[in-house]
């Protein structure tokens, strides 16, 4: 199915690896082209690699999300290289930053504040399309009670509520933006395949409670993500899309 991405130069941040290097694989064969960044050079230089190798048109570039000077440059240098900005992915988390206060202050400064500068350095340029959207990954930790106290949970719920103020703000000025949560997802080196090899009662705990039978898979998550970034969605604006076979159990009015 032709999205409507085909042509359109899309931003994605941490691009190599799980949720975002599909999102970024899921846009290259939508035809779309796409600069993302990541912390570690050789994960870089062997995505962007693979990708053009199957014909992906995409631009990789080393960047901390947290540094604000380099992410701003970026930003403005894929948009001035790739001729615009269409589509903007804030992706990057820092998965709790490893707990205590200094976890809250790595989150913070790599999950909502990467993700304000990474916006506000987009909006310049996504002002000269004709169908600018944000897409802002957060996860069903935003809408579920934890169970303690983490920055992971909390930094994803203020990147929802964040992104449902934007598509107030933005929507005069045409520039669409919506969330997407996944629930837990499988892919080979993540989280949940480690657990299921080390903590395989975990594993099954959290299985079981996903009516769909199953873990969503990273092309799941990042199909959901290509729609609502594509001119496909064009009527779609300050939602939060959650991506987990049902697992949540509040009701999405």
């Amino acid at each position: 199915m032709e999205l409507g991405l085909r042509g359109r130069m899309a931003l994605v941040s941490g691009g190599t690896r799980g949720i975002g290097r599909g999102i970024v694989e899921a846009m290259a064969e939508q035809g779309a082209t796409v600069a993302f960044c990541a912390r570690t050079p050789a994960h870089v230089t062997a995505t962007e690699t693979e990708i053009r190798n199957r014909g992906g048109a995409v631009h990789g570039a080393t960047v901390d999300v947290a540094d604000p000077g380099p992410l701003q440059a970026w930003v403005a240098g894929a948009a001035r290289s790739m001729g615009g900005l269409d589509a903007v992915v804030v992706n990057v988390s820092a998965a709790g930053g490893g707990g205590g206060a200094q976890g809250w202050r790595t989150s913070l400064e790599t999950d909502l504040l990467g993700a304000l500068t990474m916006v506000e350095a987009a909006l310049p340029h996504l002002a000269r399309s004709s169908a600018p959207s944000i897409t802002v990954i957060a996860s069903t930790a935003a809408i579920e009670v934890p169970d303690g106290s983490g920055p992971y949970h909390a930094m994803k719920a203020a990147l929802v509520n964040h992104a449902a103020g934007l598509a107030r703000t933005l929507g005069p000025r045409g520039i669409r933006v919506n969330s997407v949560s996944p629930g837990p997802v499988l892919y080979p080196g993540g989280f949940w395949q480690q657990s299921q090899a080390a903590r395989p009662a975990q594993f099954e705990a959290m299985r079981a409670r996903i009516p769909l039978g199953r873990m969503v898979t990273v092309a799941e998550v990042a199909k959901a993500v290509c729609f609502l970034a594509s001119p496909s969605a064009s009527g779609i604006s300050g939602i939060n899309l959650v991506v987990d076979g049902a697992m949540t159990q509040r009701v999405q009015y």
